[in-house]
């Protein structure tokens, strides 16, 4: 039996009510925790996204997992670009994303809700490694799972753990989260081109062909051989995460 069907067939706890899926992969770009300053951590955005979360869980019978990138305190590419070996900077990119994930968990905890980090890098003293299994059981705990440190490997942006988490365990659905005001995938980029269209939803083959720089084309060929959509949406807008799993039309749906 499917997570999906398993949750189908148990009614929800009382006073909350069923999403539209009933497990998510929530990938958040390293850069939304800078907020409006572009480089570190902002403890007010950081908050607001933990708020998001706390009240969505609060509403839905759901299971939330997240991927964080590091892009706010460190991009393997532009290390490479200045002469760095790319795998050296791509190692320091994962331990950007523990950073990230630490400083998310702190603050959904504060709020109250459970919640684990798991790193495909192992550093036991700050996180737990990442076990398959174990995530699944504290999903089924109703606990936030957050996934840092990338793969473990060099050479992927953090879209691709993205996809391969949301895989892994069995989500319903990978929900990209934006943080420049984005509210979909366009023809072009909205804020360089004025004549973009924004695109309600798209095939994973028109993405790649079109050549879209919304996501990395590897994330998006693994969601296509597994069949996992996408929800490409603005996280920063209020109500959009929970408009999302209330299964309004929100951003741009690729599958």
């Amino acid at each position: 039996m499917t997570a999906s069907e398993t949750a189908a067939s148990t009614p929800a706890p009382e006073g909350r009510r069923p999403a539209r899926w009933d497990r998510v992969v929530l990938k958040i770009s390293g850069e939304a925790f800078a907020g409006d300053t572009g480089f570190g951590i902002d403890g007010a955005t950081v908050k607001q996204i933990a708020q998001a979360l706390v009240d969505v869980k609060a509403e839905f019978e759901v299971d939330i997992a997240v991927v964080v990138g590091g892009g706010n305190i460190w991009r393997g590419m532009t290390g490479a670009g200045a002469g760095m070996d790319r795998a050296q900077a791509d190692y320091m990119g994962m331990l950007a994303t523990v950073m990230n994930a630490l400083a998310l968990q702190d603050v959904l905890e504060q709020l109250g809700q459970p919640t684990r980090v798991q790193s495909a890098i192992h550093m036991s003293q700050v996180a737990e490694p990442y076990i398959r299994r174990r995530a699944v059981r504290h999903l089924e705990k109703g606990r936030v799972v957050i996934f840092a440190g990338g793969t473990g490997n060099p050479f992927f942006t953090t879209d691709t753990p993205a996809a391969l988490r949301a895989v892994e365990i069995g989500a319903g659905v990978l929900l990209k989260g934006t943080h420049s005001g984005t509210d979909g995938i366009y023809t072009a980029d909205p804020r360089r081109d004025a004549s973009a269209v924004r695109l309600d939803e798209i095939s994973y083959l028109d993405f790649i062909q079109q050549g879209l720089q919304a996501m990395d084309s590897t994330a998006i060929t693994l969601c296509m051989e597994n069949n996992m959509p996408i929800v490409y949406f603005d996280l920063l807008a209020d109500g959009n995460l929970r408009s999302v799993l209330a299964g309004e039309p929100i951003g741009t749906l690729v599958r």
